[in-house]
């Protein structure tokens, strides 16, 4: 499942732990990779279920980045592989950094 999800993470020599749950009330399977360069910090969590036929159905695929509380929704692996392209090449992962230390301090100086 996912092939081409674990294709890029090894190609960008990230480290990656696939989880599968089994959910009591629902119909639906859940599988949880955790990916990071040192840390495993960042989730993708893929909800499918099975045709009459056996085949795996996804069904919606959620990405958290940097442990986000909203996740961002896909609803095929191409989509998702095309936003991890963009948002994990290191000049964006730079970027976003510095995004976060400056939001982070704003945010320090309000609360004093």
């Amino acid at each position: 499942m996912l092939n081409r999800t674990k294709q890029f993470l090894r190609s960008n020599k990230l480290q990656y732990e696939k989880k599968y749950i089994q959910p009591l009330m629902t119909p639906e399977n859940v599988y949880v990779f955790k990916f990071g360069k040192e840390e495993l910090n960042n989730r993708v969590i893929i909800k499918y279920s099975h045709t009459w036929t056996g085949r795996i159905k996804i069904n919606e695929i959620d990405l958290r980045l940097h442990k986000q509380k909203h996740p961002r929704i896909f609803r095929r692996e191409s989509d998702l592989v095309s936003y991890l392209k963009r948002h994990m090449s290191s000049e964006n992962g730079e970027k976003l950094i510095r995004r976060r230390k400056k939001h982070h301090a704003k945010k320090a100086k309000s609360a004093e």
